[in-house]
């Protein structure tokens, strides 16, 4: 398996993992847990897959379903165990994203595909699935959940890998780019849950008053 199918796998199980948790919050029955892990699981790489005009992995590969509704059916039986599901739901969201940022972004890299693509895929790896979770589970997507970051930390590892990439031919090789992408997503995502680091939001003001 290459490095970028092993990334998708990882993310894959990750990511089903904290739609079936999302499926425990919402007291669904074992199907609901399997659709929405593997819903999860799968979104945001379909899309990339997609938008690259790649073959689908999990068409190419039906055995990423079958990890992610294995670890659907797990939760099933043991989320129970958890203290506080939901902050499981969002360290695992974390780890996940750290794994499917880097696939995004080896993927378009492997296809020579320009810079701002290779961003914006980046991004849509790691947070349609855990968008399309939210939405259906009618929780306020982690992507737009205000005072954390999320997009930025995509974003940003993303330009990490390619900034990497732009040292000296030979000095480093895309797999150890990928790894710093993932390393630099992880830690800014868990620098924002644990200590609060933001960017500035958007506070209305009142019109000013005309002379």
């Amino acid at each position: 398996m290459t490095l970028i199918g092993v990334l998708d796998l990882a993310s894959v199980v990750i990511f089903a993992l904290t739609g079936a948790l999302a499926a425990s919050r919402a007291q669904l029955d074992v199907i609901g847990f399997i659709f929405l892990g593997c819903l999860t699981a799968v979104g945001g790489g379909t899309v990339r897959d997609v938008l690259l005009n790649r073959d689908v992995f999990w068409m190419v590969a039906p055995q990423f379903l079958g990890a992610a509704t294995a670890a659907a059916v797990l939760v099933f039986f043991t989320a129970h165990l958890l203290e506080s599901r939901l902050k499981a739901l969002d360290w695992l969201d974390s780890i996940a994203l750290a794994v499917a940022v880097p696939a995004g972004v080896g993927a378009a890299l492997s296809m020579g595909q320009s810079w701002p693509i290779v961003l914006v895929m980046g991004v849509v790896t790691g947070c349609l699935g855990g968008l399309m979770r939210d939405v259906v589970c009618n929780e306020v997507p982690l992507v737009l959940k205000q005072g954390e970051l999320y997009v930025t930390c995509c974003f940003a590892g993303s330009a990490t890998a390619l900034l990497l990439r732009q040292l000296p031919a030979g000095t480093l090789p895309t797999g150890s780019a990928l790894i710093g992408c993932g390393v630099m997503v992880f830690a800014l995502r868990a620098g924002s849950m644990a200590f609060g680091w933001r960017l500035p939001v958007y506070k209305s003001r009142p019109p000013r008053a005309k002379r």
